[in-house]
């Protein structure tokens, strides 16, 4: 009969767990407690062009928080020996989806419902944000079994960095860029927090990947393959690129960027960066900085911040089930 284990805190079963498990709960944060509203005029303000813009790429990051939350935290969390490592991935799994959430909060205030939809619908159809999804997936779905390789196990894992240490990015950048023009600064409080969960996530699950790098039996082999995808969805990404942001004229701008995050990819992996970055816009660089961007002096909170103070807390008789809703 199999046995199972309990986690146990007390006994570290490595160096870094703990850690990276008590900086994931000082980043815990959800998208209600967040002021979007306040970017109505900012939205009206905004070209058509910069609003497609700024909706296409909300749209391309939800679908890639979506298959993090709903496909690949769960594979990979199958597949790790530790179970502190475990828990410190579920954390993560549950973070992705609130990202993925996130995205519609904003896209609620400053979009109608017919824009929505047709959003949605984009990216449902859209040969380069499919590709994204189908290649990374490809990547979990091969370790969605009881016995796997570890270089498959090494794949999925490396497959994961790139999605949270790159691919994202592309669709990062325009709210990031516009909110250092002054526009869109309270939905930017949301975008920087995302972008501090994907920073932990990239590290991470990148050093998950490296453990699993050094137990290899040609790990030369792997690196040639990892490489060979990254090149592939690098190609990819120049498109999709030239795609969302021709129209705004960022499409150099975001490359470079592109660029630069493609090397910090690797970086987590344990690689040597492969890209020559040149001039990486500051104002963008500076959105990296985790930190929202109004504060209230004495809290130390984002004036963007809103915490939900209408709590109702559950009582016996909400459990009770109506039977006649049961069909």
């Amino acid at each position: 009969m199999k046995q199972y284990s309990a986690v146990n805190w007390n006994t570290p079963d490595n160096d870094y767990a703990l850690m990276f498990w008590e900086q994931n709960i000082k980043q815990f944060w959800i998208d209600t407690e967040y002021i979007p509203s306040k970017d109505i005029d900012s939205w009206k303000a905004l070209s058509p062009e910069m609003r497609e813009c700024y909706k296409k790429a909300l749209g391309g990051l939800t679908l890639l928080d979506t298959l993090q939350s709903h496909t690949g935290m769960p594979k990979i969390i199958d597949h790790i020996d530790s179970l502190q490592n475990k828990a410190v991935l579920s954390y993560m799994c549950m973070m992705e989806a609130i990202h993925a959430k996130s995205y519609s909060t904003i896209f609620t205030t400053v979009a109608t419902t017919q824009d929505i939809d047709d959003i949605f619908a984009w990216v449902q159809q859209n040969k380069y944000l499919q590709f994204k999804a189908s290649t990374i997936d490809k990547y979990y779905r091969a370790i969605d079994k009881a016995n796997i390789s570890k270089e498959e196990l090494f794949m999925a894992l490396a497959a994961s960095v790139l999605l949270e240490s790159f691919l994202f990015y592309s669709g990062f950048f325009i709210p990031l860029w516009l909110c250092g023009q002054g526009h869109m600064v309270a939905s930017a409080d949301i975008i920087k927090k995302i972008v501090a969960d994907e920073s932990i996530h990239g590290v991470f699950v990148g050093l998950l990947a490296q453990n699993v790098y050094k137990k290899l039996q040609k790990p030369e082999k792997s690196k040639e393959k990892l490489l060979a995808l990254l090149n592939e969805l690098y190609e990819n990404e120049l498109k999709y690129t030239e795609e969302i942001y021709t129209d705004v004229g960022l499409t150099s701008e975001v490359k470079e960027y592109v660029r630069y995050n493609a090397n910090k990819a690797l970086m987590n992996l344990g690689f040597e960066p492969i890209f020559e970055v040149k001039n990486v816009n500051p104002i963008v660089l500076n959105g990296l900085n985790v930190e929202t961007t109004q504060h209230d002096f004495f809290s130390k909170k984002s004036t963007n911040y809103e915490k939900s103070t209408g709590i109702v807390h559950l009582r016996d008789e909400d459990f009770v089930m109506d039977t006649s809703m049961v069909l």
